[in-house]
């Protein structure tokens, strides 16, 4: 079934019945088996997933996730959350993802190259003719998508490349962006006060936790705690963020001034804005009931479950959700696939700039929307997400 409430929407936008049945089940979602014989003696056998959910916008687009523990069902649910966060954006692609079933911890990077040009032999047609657009996601980055450009040389066919191959200035810090500049424009309304005043917790030091507070940093935030998966640090007074970036994964907090605290702690922390920009479901119902924040900006796909979100509304928590917050990586990737196509160049500072303007926009529409029907801000985006794609299939006489 779909993640969306069809059953909660129905009431708040027209849906049209042959839409709904359209949407509650993918287009394509299959398994096929990667193999790849990494040492003479050895055949590496594993399941490769491949979820276009939707095409009603345009061509599904989607990251490529490597991780030991991924399955069909979540890459079916990170396909579907790219179909409203693209149709909410305004941006023209459908939604989508695959996922190879790896740790890509323990490989080595000739290793990790024969597995994603094993996964692009088994999806060149798509890939070659532009049926689908992956990007990188979790366990994969610009090298693995400089692979995948290797293996095809059709330089629309992904995003997400390092630059040095057509790849876009500001692509990697994209996603931390659009959080921030969701963020500042959430203050004002929410808070009362603009987000240099504000103090923030960043639970996820990854790509997006460290870029989204490094760009709130830059906008006089105080950043007081930031934490990875080994744990993080407090500092009432501010993090120097600039440092933590400089150092590598596993050095992140070593030598900065400030306390050690627990991912748990935390989320606890009485500060204006949380940031939970690591794993899915970090926010359950009874996380919820013990946080202290103002206002909760969704870094990572889906931190927050549908118990937690009842908990949040009682408190007065102000949520912004993920199909808004992070949707700064994909408007990049649609630059990027765009300037592909054209042959046309992209500073880094009008990267920033086109998400700013995007995401700006996007946000008054929640806002207004939210306040128009008397719903918290995620109904509100989903309500606009739900009345792009129901009309994209209306023009293109799906309905």
């Amino acid at each position: 079934m779909a993640l969306l409430d069809f059953d909660a929407l129905t009431p708040l936008t027209d849906l049209p019945d042959a839409a709904r049945r359209l949407l509650e089940r993918p287009e394509r979602a299959t398994t096929v088996m990667l193999s790849i014989r990494a040492r003479p003696d050895e055949l590496l056998i594993t399941d490769c997933y491949v979820v276009y959910y939707s095409s009603a916008r345009g061509v599904p687009k989607g990251g490529l996730r490597m991780a030991a523990d991924v399955s069909l069902e979540e890459t079916r649910d990170r396909a579907e959350l790219m179909v409203w966060k693209t149709a909410l954006t305004g941006i023209p692609f459908g939604g989508g993802k695959s996922a190879i079933r790896l740790d890509p911890r323990g490989m080595g990077t000739f290793e990790k190259g024969l597995v994603i040009k094993e996964y692009v032999h088994l999806l060149r047609e798509d890939l070659s003719v532009g049926n689908y657009v992956p990007a990188p996601d979790m366990g994969t980055g610009p090298r693995e998508m400089a692979v995948i450009f290797g293996e095809l040389h059709v330089p629309q066919a992904v995003t997400g490349k390092p630059t040095s191959v057509g790849g876009l200035p500001g692509r990697r810090e994209a996603t931390g962006r659009g959080v921030a500049t969701c963020a500042a424009c959430a203050a004002p309304d929410m808070l009362g006060k603009p987000i240099g005043e504000c103090t923030v917790a960043v639970q996820g030091f990854g790509n997006v936790g460290s870029h989204s507070a490094w760009f709130l940093a830059q906008q006089g935030a105080r950043i007081v705690a930031a934490s990875h998966i080994t744990g993080g640090l407090y500092n009432a007074r501010g993090i120097d963020v600039e440092q933590a970036l400089a150092r590598s994964p596993q050095e992140t907090f070593d030598g900065l001034q400030g306390d050690a605290i627990s991912n748990e702690d935390l989320l606890g922390l009485p500060v204006d804005v949380l940031i939970p920009a690591a794993a899915g479901g970090v926010i359950t119902e009874e996380v919820a009931g013990r946080l202290r924040c103002k206002l909760i900006v969704e870094g990572a796909n889906d931190p927050v479950t549908g118990q937690a979100d009842e908990v949040l509304a009682e408190a007065g928590i102000v949520d912004v959700p993920d199909i808004l917050a992070n949707a700064g990586g994909v408007i990049a990737s649609y630059v990027e696939w765009r300037n592909a196509k054209s042959g046309s160049f992209t500073s880094k500072k009008e990267v920033y700039d086109f998400i700013d303007q995007i995401l700006s926009r996007a946000f008054e529409r929640v806002i207004e929307c939210a306040s128009a029907l008397g719903v918290p801000l995620r109904r509100a985006a989903q309500v606009l997400a739900l009345q792009e794609v129901v009309t994209s299939m209306q023009e293109r006489g799906w309905l």
